[in-house]
């Protein structure tokens, strides 16, 4: 099987603070965020709820969109976030 990368946004709650990452491993990372273990922004905004990723079979894919996304407007990733994860 090969590997793959994920693209995933992190909310703090329902419309809270977001936060945009990229990994091979996204069960560990998700987990990793929800017990605090990131030091950083997510830790510091106790975001930890996964609310919606994508799939790549490459990481340069994988980066070249976390980096598109993370220059969004806040209303384009809720939109994003909305369409694919109502609930």
């Amino acid at each position: 099987m090969e590997k793959q990368y994920y693209v995933y946004i992190l909310a703090s709650k329902r419309n809270g603070t977001l936060y945009t990452g990229m990994t091979s491993d996204l069960v560990k990372r998700a987990w990793q965020h929800k017990n605090s273990m990131v030091d950083g922004f997510t830790k510091k905004y106790h975001i930890k709820m996964l609310v919606y990723f994508e799939v790549y079979q490459q990481a340069e894919e994988a980066i070249k969109r976390e980096k598109q996304i993370k220059k969004w407007k806040r209303s384009w990733k809720l939109k994003l976030i909305e369409e694919k994860n109502p609930n």
